[in-house]
This record gives structure tokens, C-alpha cells and sequence, in this order.
């Protein structure tokens, strides 16, 4: 890593114009007399505002009614007709503890402003039995284009003698990408990061590792808008496919045959608010890096357990809570082999990892925010595998932290000076790492600590 004294400068810089720009934002609010619409696409087909379907007036933590719409396929519909066509700009100044190996030689080692995204939608209901959710994003940091998030659904409505149901299937390239409460991984917080910032070496297969990369189906039943319960299975696409939709096929590797997955969720009014508790999992068995010569697959096993708290005050803020804990045990039998193979014995294959997230949220007047998520990763003792991978002197995966966010989101409940179908959100992130891939000092040999990875960002999200 090398230093760079006029990065830091520009930096410094940059970052108090972006706090300019953000309190600038928060300060047009009431300009308007137009009101503003929900989640740009759905807002023009429901008309509901945005604090309707989205805790702090802005996805993607979604309240109640949000989940419901979601659930019912995307279909509710107060107009006959809307283009369901959308856009999303994610843009964020990131300081690091300590100079990073840039991604791109575009990019400084540290104090980098970045267009971490841009985004297309289309997302809307047609008729009262299907709908969509398809999102195609351009990564500004890998200047390149990628399918992103897809949810296509089909619902139906049922009687079952004293119980309704909503019934349906899902078409989705991600797991949870489909579930609707934000505890599971694919909308859990922190709700938007960029690639610039540094993160731990080790996470659990269902944590994100197969978004983009799989394809599935899953069918699910929500009875009396308490139980839910739902079931599928994912697979990989064709290696060219999956390139051609601008993701590397290589990472993690093939799905062989099936992966199975199954979800459960009890939710239920308790005194002045909404609970919901659950679980979650899946088993998948790959072949890393495409490579099928051994006959060989690694097996992960994940379960997870999730709960959420959701209390309106008669106010309108809004106080949330949520958790989740991800049990993987993994069987490393490709990888062992393979190790062997090289000359290195010390792979051990039966090894686990248990993340741990919960994190709580309270916005004023459902607009302004503040956000607080604890997080641990443990894991079983790996010499060859986290060796490898980091360099570490533990050889354990453990990491721990927390985030902190501050946000504003000043046209939630409406009146955009933009017109209804635009909205923005600004905000201050800040993360804090007390250990780092398995140590709390020195945990590279080399004398890197962990708050080097610690990370301070400033963003600013648009949508349309």
C-alpha cells in the first residue's frame, strides 16, 4: 500500500462539500406543494407516499403495508395504467482507517468519491395476478453493467375455510432477494455500501455469496397475514450466461444439481407493536471455481433465525428492531482434496461459521433516522483454508463491529420539489471493527490492526 498525501487533502475537502450538499437537501423541504409518491415505479401504480411502504420514507426496510404489497405479488393497483419504469443513483465519499489497495488504478488509496451504482427498474403489478421486480445495474466503481436483483411473481387469493390466504411463485437470482421482512441478508442493513470499502474475508454462502449467481423458483403460501411459509430450490446457469449477465461465474463456483431452501415466519400483533420471528435455510453443494475434475463438491449447510419489531408512535416515528443469526456448517471435501493435492495437510473438512447481526432503528416523524447494527462473525479453526486467504496468524474467520448511520430523508411523506416521482435520502455511515479476520491486533502477521478497515462514508441516494 502506498501513501497519498494529496488524496487525503482532495479528500478532506470533498467530504465537507458532500455535508454541504446534504444539509442543502434537507433544507429545500416544504418547497413544494407537489406531493410525493411511493418507491418511484409502484408509486405511480399505488399512489400511496413513500413512508407508506418504507420505514424512514425510503427502501428498502419495508413497514407493514410494504410487506403485504410485496407478498400480494406487487399488484395493488390505484390506476389503470403507469409506466413501470424506474431509476436509483448511489453516490458516497469513503475514508478508510488506513490507505487501501485501490480496486481500479481510477480510484485513490483513500478519500475516494465514487458513483457506486446507477440502476434501471421495471417493477409494477399487471393484473391482479402477476408482477415484477427487475433490476439491471451499472457498478461504478468496476465500470461495468450487471443484471442485478429479480422477483417475478406469480399470486393467488384463496379461502381455506375460516383462513385466507395469499398464495404464490417466485422467480428469483437471489436467496432471500424474495423474503419480506429486511432480518434475512439480501435487504438486511446496512442498506446500501460501497465497494470501496473494506470488509471481512468470511461470511456464510447464503450472505450473498450466490446473489446474481443462481437462478430459482420457490412457492409460498401467507395465511391470515400471520404465517408464512415457503419452499424451492436454486441452480446455476450456464457458465456463458451468467458472463454474458456481466457476474464472474467462477465465484463461488456451480451449484450442483439443486440447492433446496425453505423459510418460516410467524408474525403477529404484541401490545402496541408487530413481531415477527423466523427461520431460514438452505444447503448447497458447489463445485469451486467451475472445476468438476475431482468428482467433488464443498457442502454448505445454512440455517438461520430471524426476529423483527416493528412500533408506530402516534406521532409517526417509527422504532424498529431486528436480528438475525446464520449458522453454517461446512463440509469442504473439494477443497481438502484439492489442498492435499498441493502439498498442504492442515485442511480441515468439517469446519463451521455462526454470524451474528441486530441492529435497531428510530426515525423522527418517520424522516430523519438513526441506525445502530452490531455484528460477529465466529468460526471454526481453519490453518489451510483462512491461511490462504489472508494470511492470518489465527486461522480463524472472527470478526466483530458495529455501524452506526444518521440519515435524512426530507421528502418521505412528500412534496418533492422534483415533482411525485422523485425522492433522495442522505446520510453519514460510520464503522467500527474491534476484530478483524481472527485477532484483535496484528491480525495479518504484518501489523495491521483492525480499526484499519474501520470506515467513514458520506452518501447520497437518488431515485425516480
Amino acid at each position: 500500500m502506498r501513501a497519498d498525501n494529496h488524496s487525503a487533502i482532495d479528500g478532506t475537502r470533498l467530504m465537507r462539500g458532500w455535508l454541504g450538499l446534504m444539509l442543502a437537501i434537507s433544507g429545500l423541504i416544504g418547497l413544494s406543494a407537489t406531493p410525493a409518491r411511493a418507491v418511484p415505479a409502484f408509486a405511480a401504480q399505488t399512489g400511496q407516499p413513500c413512508q407508506a411502504c418504507h420505514v424512514g420514507g425510503f427502501g428498502p426496510q419495508l413497514t407493514p403495508f410494504g410487506r403485504a404489497f410485496k407478498l400480494n405479488g406487487y399488484t395493488l393497483r390505484a390506476v389503470k395504467w403507469n409506466v413501470p419504469v424506474s431509476a436509483m443513483v448511489v453516490s458516497s465519499f469513503t475514508h478508510t482507517g488506513a490507505p487501501q489497495s485501490p480496486p481500479t488504478k481510477d480510484f485513490a488509496t483513500n478519500d475516494n468519491v465514487a458513483v457506486d451504482q446507477v440502476s434501471l427498474f421495471v417493477a409494477g403489478g399487471l393484473g391482479d395476478h402477476l408482477g415484477a421486480f427487475v433490476q439491471t445495474t451499472y457498478d461504478g466503481v468496476a465500470h461495468a453493467f450487471h443484471w442485478d436483483n429479480l422477483d417475478l411473481r406469480a399470486v393467488d387469493h384463496l379461502t381455506l375455510g375460516k383462513h385466507a390466504a395469499v398464495v404464490g411463485l417466485s422467480v428469483n437470482n437471489a436467496p432471500t432477494v424474495q423474503d419480506a421482512w429486511n432480518t434475512t441478508p439480501a435487504w438486511g442493513f446496512p442498506y446500501t455500501t460501497s465497494t470501496l470499502a473494506p470488509g471481512p474475508s468470511a461470511s456464510p454462502l447464503i450472505s450473498g455469496s450466490l446473489a446474481q449467481e443462481v437462478i430459482g423458483t420457490t412457492a409460498y403460501a401467507w395465511i391470515d397475514e400471520t404465517y408464512y411459509i415457503e419452499a424451492g430450490a436454486y441452480g446455476s446457469p450456464a457458465a456463458r450466461t451468467l458472463t454474458r449477465l456481466g457476474v464472474d461465474p467462477t465465484a463461488p463456483g456451480a451449484i450442483a444439481g439443486l440447492a433446496p431452501y425453505a423459510r418460516l415466519a410467524l408474525q403477529k400483533p404484541i401490545g402496541a407493536g408487530l413481531l415477527e420471528v423466523g427461520a431460514f435455510g438452505m444447503a448447497s453443494r458447489i463445485y469451486p471455481g467451475l472445476d468438476r475434475s475431482l468428482g467433488l463438491t464443498d457442502l454448505y449447510d445454512d440455517v438461520g433465525l430471524d426476529s423483527s419489531w416493528y412500533m408506530t408512535r402516534h406521532n409517526g416515528d417509527v422504532f424498529t428492531l431486528q436480528a438475525r443469526l446464520i449458522h453454517e456448517q461446512q463440509y469442504l471435501n473439494y477443497t481438502c482434496t484439492s489442498a492435499a493435492l498441493a502439498g498442504y495437510l492442515n485442511c480441515d473438512r468439517v469446519t463451521g461459521l455462526n454470524d451474528l447481526r441486530a441492529d435497531a432503528s428510530y426515525y423522527f416523524r418517520n424522516q430523519y433516522g438513526a441506525t445502530i447494527q452490531l455484528f460477529r462473525t465466529l468460526g471454526s479453526s481453519n490453518a489451510y483454508l483462512y491461511e490462504v486467504l489472508n494470511g492470518q496468524r489465527l486461522a480463524r474467520p472472527n470478526t466483530e463491529g458495529f455501524t452506526v448511520q444518521v440519515d435524512a430523508t426530507p421528502w418521505g411523506a412528500g412534496r418533492s420539489p422534483l415533482g411525485p416521482r422523485f425522492n433522495a435520502r442522505t446520510g453519514i455511515q460510520y464503522t467500527y471493527y474491534t476484530e478483524f479476520d481472527g485477532a484483535r491486533s496484528n491480525y495479518d502477521g504484518l501489523g495491521a490492526q483492525p480499526t484499519n478497515n474501520n470506515v467513514f462514508r458520506v452518501f447520497l441516494w437518488l431515485a425516480y
